[in-house]
């Protein structure tokens, strides 16, 4: 018999991890945290701190301000086909390394050359005022390899993971718990500590000053209408020497995540059964099958679209809505009342990262949510009702990160769930489309809620040099920053009541491991049970309706 070619990525090196059973040192604590922090912190630097990157340093909102409002927005289509890109990427990889960990490695160079294009590449001009066209090329370039191919290419297969590491759902739970840490944890980083450095890469600008610049915080840095001068030349070269490091720092990550993780699920069946991809028309048909995964998806849209819209509106809303001790709205003022909000918001999240867990162990994962989306809405009209008031405001915020936290920490393993439903009512996986969808809505989103804030900061003539009488700006901060989160919860609690996916977890288990003993049975191949196959109490009525949705899509009945 021809011996079968191995591909690039069967020639990887194997994982560090051997155990058959999921541990919280080194698989949890490495793979699922350090690792994927490290790779994250780019991305959240870019969320964070690009637009200001173009329009401090680059200046592009005075020189090309119809690309500044455009990019964002026209960019989420290539980001949809990138995340197409990776997920037929994944379905078609059947390496011993598995489907998702290879392309961890593979999002490494072109993370390079897209922070190469954005920060490196880019023209700068001579006088230090103005920039070349040339610089909006490479920008273009830059921004769509990173937020439509980098970014995805390491983020699809990263969030794939905790789908693919066990069939084990406690284990699965605790991998999501931390692996949804880390995007706290790179947001942490590029949000509590790098604005105490940002001086360095934003160097204010004290001389050629232009006329009418104004000295503040005795002469340290200078202002002109309101707005701080920055001298673009310094902080361009520091910017470039930053994202070396970055570099650095998003290749450890990416090694670390590799070496540290496992796809047990893809191990199944070992080195004799290699299934091929199910069509993604296939697929789709599972999917838009399942009301629980429509559910999930819904789901995954109004969590991201409401956090991001919250995120990119958080320092219009501290800068419009709160004067000062002398009555004037400042940027100064609402960003320090923004970095007091975000501080304080992050103590209840690192809280919830503990309690989720075993409350999702107590009421399920899908009542966990349903809970804390109460909660999350409770908070929300709160904060809408005093908008005004910094206090309330806090309390608002601490309350909704209380109820978020289910959601931010339980959502991915509660699609895996849902994946293993649809494996046990069809014989295959979706992991593909299901990942493509889900990479598309958290990569995309960015560009869609900044294209949302910058048509409503338009419609309200935003200018930071009026900040004191924009009336209009101040009524519709709140709905941006507030309201548009609680509106998500609500919803996401009025479709969470139909969220029953958990019922059936202990018979997908029973089915899927029956399915590959007959198959194993089948192809002459010895199958052994997995160590976790335990007999388990199942109620009459729930096998007898789990046999019939088996047997609607031509499978065999559970036997228990």
């Amino acid at each position: 018999m021809e011996k079968e070619k191995k591909s690039f990525f069967d020639k990887l090196p194997p994982s560090f991890i051997k155990n058959d059973k999921v541990s919280i040192f080194p698989e949890g604590a490495l793979g699922y945290l350090v690792g994927p922090t490290l790779a994250l912190l780019a991305n959240s630097i870019l969320a964070n701190y690009f637009n200001k990157y173009m329009s401090d340093v680059l200046h592009v909102n005075t020189w090309a301000s119809a690309f500044f409002t455009w990019l964002p927005v026209i960019s989420v289509i290539f980001v949809v086909i990138g995340n197409i890109l990776v997920g037929r990427l994944m379905d078609n990889n059947t390496s011993r390394a598995g489907k998702a960990r290879p392309l961890l490695l593979v999002s490494v160079p072109i993370s390079l050359l897209a922070l190469l294009f954005l920060f490196v590449f880019s023209p700068y001009s001579s006088t230090g005022t103005e920039w070349h066209t040339g610089a909006l090329v490479c920008i273009a370039i830059g921004y769509n390899l990173w937020f439509a191919f980098a970014y995805p290419m390491y983020y699809t297969p990263h969030a794939a993971l905790v789908n693919l590491s066990t069939r084990n759902s406690g284990d699965r739970s605790l991998l999501a718990t931390i692996s949804n840490a880390t995007a706290l944890a790179a947001m942490g980083l590029s949000s509590m500590i790098l604005p105490f450095f940002l001086d360095l890469l934003f160097v204010y600008q004290t001389t050629n000053l232009p006329e009418g610049a104004v000295a503040q915080d005795g002469g340290k840095y200078y202002t002109l209408d309101g707005v701080t001068l920055y001298d673009a030349q310094a902080s361009y070269d520091h910017w470039k020497i930053f994202v070396i490091a970055l570099i650095i720092i998003t290749f450890i990550g990416a090694l670390i995540e590799y070496f540290f993780t496992r796809e047990r699920v893809t191990e199944e069946g070992g080195e004799g059964e290699k299934k091929a991809a199910l069509p993604i028309g296939e697929q789709a048909k599972i999917c838009f099958g399942d009301k629980f995964w429509i559910i999930m998806m819904i789901f995954f849209f109004l969590y991201q679209f409401g956090g991001m819209i919250k995120n990119v509106s958080q320092n219009y809303f501290c800068t419009s809505m709160f004067a000062d001790a002398s009555g004037n709205y400042t940027v100064a003022y609402g960003g320090t009342l923004q970095g007091t909000l975000s501080i304080i918001g992050a103590i209840p999240t690192a809280i919830g990262m503990v309690v989720a867990l075993p409350l999702a162990n107590k009421i399920g994962k899908g009542k966990a949510i349903l809970c804390g989306a109460v909660l999350a809405t409770a908070g929300g009209v709160l904060g809408m009702l005093f908008p005004q008031n910094f206090i309330i405001v806090v309390v608002s915020f601490v309350i909704k990160a209380l109820g978020s936290t289910p959601a931010m920490y339980l959502s991915l393993a509660l699609l895996a769930d849902i994946l293993d439903h649809q494996e046990a009512l069809h014989g295959s996986r979706t992991d593909g489309l299901s990942m493509t969808i889900y990479g598309a809505i958290m990569a995309g989103m960015t560009g869609l809620t900044t294209g949302v804030l910058n048509a409503v900061l338009s419609g309200v003539n935003y200018d930071v040099a009026t900040l004191n009488t924009n009336e209009a700006l101040r009524a519709a901060m709140p709905w941006l920053f507030i309201g548009g989160e609680t509106l998500c919860y609500l919803v996401i609690f009025i479709t969470f009541i139909f969220m029953k996916v958990e019922r059936y977890s202990d018979l997908d288990h029973k089915a899927i491991v029956q399915d590959q003993a007959a198959q194993a049975k089948k192809e002459g191949r010895a199958f052994e049970m997995p160590k976790d196959d335990k007999p388990v109490a199942i109620d009459a009525a729930l096998l007898k309706e789990y046999n019939e949705l088996r047997k609607q899509n031509g499978r065999t009945e559970v036997k228990i």
